[in-house]
């Protein structure tokens, strides 16, 4: 976890400053060109940087160009980030198309709560931002595998609640391991993605962004940084088949 907090330092790229003031914190601007969307979450969302992923494979599918922010740290809940400042300050500083929602699994009864209950304070401030909310449904830990069903169920919860899109990226992950059950989806800590991961929730939330099949997408894109991340071209095809699946079992537009 100590590693996944220094690189929490990256994120003062992103914010312009770290800071709990509204007022003191700098808005992060959009990169690329394209329709902006703005991510709220925790290490979920910047391990592997999965905007930026998203971002690429949707500049590489032509029609439907992206240009995406981020205001994450470790450990947060949406709570948290209303306590902050930094996401709010985000949502006033610029118009955005959508904003992209995301805390932990979910899964418990207390969690579930929160999540409905802080996602339903966003709403008002997002639609003021002309964007509508969305929802990055994340896994649960490797030693939680029977949380899937009611991880995913918080998250369509709380998107039916403010008539948001849903991501089901956990569920790309299963129906990831129903073709290819031995596919590391998670990374050494059994809580984080794999950079497989990362490529299958990217995918799913870059097809209920643009409304444009998974399936095709590039096995490997460069990010804005110029790094180039991926996967295998044997891998590809069975998550791209598997986010497709899951949109259209659990996705919500």
């Amino acid at each position: 976890m100590r590693s996944l907090r220094r690189a929490a330092a990256l994120l003062v790229v992103l914010l312009g400053a770290a800071c709990s003031s509204v007022t003191a914190v700098a808005a992060p601007e959009p990169r690329g060109d394209g329709r902006a969307v703005l991510f709220i979450g925790n290490s979920h969302t910047y391990v592997n940087d999965v905007p930026g992923i998203v971002q690429a494979l949707a500049d590489s599918a032509g029609g439907g160009r992206l240009a995406v922010a981020t205001v994450a740290f470790p450990d947060y809940a949406l709570e948290d980030h209303w306590g902050n400042g930094a996401a709010r300050a985000a949502l006033a500083a610029r118009a955005w198309s959508v904003v992209v929602l995301q805390q932990g699994p979910s899964s418990l009864d207390e969690s579930r709560i929160n999540l409905r209950t802080w996602a339903a304070r966003f709403a008002p401030e997002i639609r003021k931002a002309g964007a509508r909310p969305a929802f990055y449904s994340v896994w649960p830990s490797a030693g939680r595998s029977g949380d899937f069903d009611r991880a995913t169920e918080s998250y369509a919860l709380a998107a039916a609640d403010v008539d948001g899109m849903h991501f089901p990226a956990g569920e790309g992950w299963r129906a990831a391991w129903r073709q290819e059950p031995t596919a590391a989806l998670y990374a050494g800590d059994g809580l984080h993605a794999s950079m497989a991961g990362s490529y299958e929730a990217a995918l799913v939330i870059v097809a209920g962004l643009t409304g444009r099949s998974p399936v095709g997408l590039p096995a490997r894109v460069r990010l804005a940084s110029g790094a180039v991340v991926g996967v295998s071209d044997a891998l590809a095809p069975v998550l791209q088949r598997a986010a497709a699946e899951a949109l259209a079992k659990f996705g919500r537009r």
